[in-house]
């Protein structure tokens, strides 16, 4: 279906892209009805089983939050994937998915978790001074991260990619030569696109990926691109009209941020994702959520112990 360009469908997309600068789960934006949420209906969602029993012997940050609330770090400006509702407060998305079925192994259910937003430049010292005891939200795990934080998982890898016009014709990165994209000013993306080889004719900065859709919808861009994770959700939220081009041109590995110095929390994490990868969760997280956008989910990636 080919995307109006009339100013009121620029403006209702924009109202769209601008709410969901934060992205949710059951019960979060998504209400089929004609409604102002965007996201999954709870019934689309898997039900985690709270582990009542659960104990991380060992582990510090455990043992502050064992019989109380467990509080999580994550975005709130990504549609399906790490998004809270501007009315409701609720949150949704496949990031939101992962911490709450892993907080379910650790023993809290719905009640017991308080989701706080973090920005990312404020991940590692919310980390360290415990004002988020884990941390889900496109946080891709290097090296360099390493030596602050620690790291379970990955429980998925993204990719950098590009969202497009369903009708644009690009299919890749080598189909860039001479167009105008959009990224996030001081992003790796907007680094990367850079580059030479892709002989992009424009590149244009913008302070959120809801700017750059909204340059997309008017045309004045050709494509915006980022992680194929937070690209997959605007895709979702204007479905018919974009489309991720499904040809990643990077590996971001995307894990659960904690304590540096807690491995027993780190282990028992790495086994929650585990395990709800092996019985399904995982999968109907994603296609509850990301795979809203039409692009279908790829194997789980292996848990990296160290």
């Amino acid at each position: 279906m080919k995307l109006r360009k009339t100013a009121a469908a620029a403006a209702a997309v924009l109202a769209l892209t601008a709410s969901a600068t934060a992205c949710g789960k059951s019960g979060s934006p998504g209400d089929k009805d004609g409604g102002t949420d965007k996201g999954p209906s709870p019934s689309a969602l898997p039900a985690y089983k709270v582990n009542t029993a659960a104990d991380v012997k060992g582990s510090r940050v455990f043992e502050k939050i064992k019989g109380g609330k467990i509080t999580i770090g994550t975005k709130a400006d990504q549609p399906n994937l790490g998004f809270e509702d501007p009315g409701t407060k609720k949150r949704s998305g496949f990031d939101v998915e992962i911490a709450r079925m892993i907080a379910a192994d650790l023993g809290f259910d719905e009640s017991h978790i308080t989701f706080k937003t973090v920005p990312s430049e404020a991940r590692e010292t919310q980390l360290a001074s415990g004002g988020v005891d884990l941390y889900v939200g496109t946080y891709t795990i290097n090296d360099e991260r390493k030596k602050q934080v620690g790291f379970a998982g990955p429980y998925y890898v993204a990719g950098q990619d590009l969202l497009v016009k369903a009708d644009s014709g690009i299919k890749g990165a080598q189909d860039l030569k001479g167009r105008k994209v959009c990224s996030v000013t001081g992003s790796t993306p907007l680094q990367r696109i850079k580059k030479p080889e892709y002989g992009v004719g424009e590149v244009k900065a913008q302070q959120g990926y809801q700017l750059c859709v909204q340059d997309l919808v008017n045309g004045q861009v050709d494509a915006v691109t980022t992680d194929d994770a937070i690209l997959k959700g605007y895709a979702a939220e204007n479905k018919g009209a974009l489309k991720v081009v499904g040809s990643p041109f990077s590996k971001e590995p995307y894990g659960v941020g904690l304590r540096k110095d807690d491995k027993a929390l780190r282990d028992a994490v790495d086994n929650a994702i585990e395990a709800h990868e092996k019985n399904g969760d995982w999968k109907k997280a994603y296609d509850a959520t990301l795979g809203l956008s039409g692009v279908p989910a790829s194997d789980p990636p292996a848990v990296d112990r160290y």
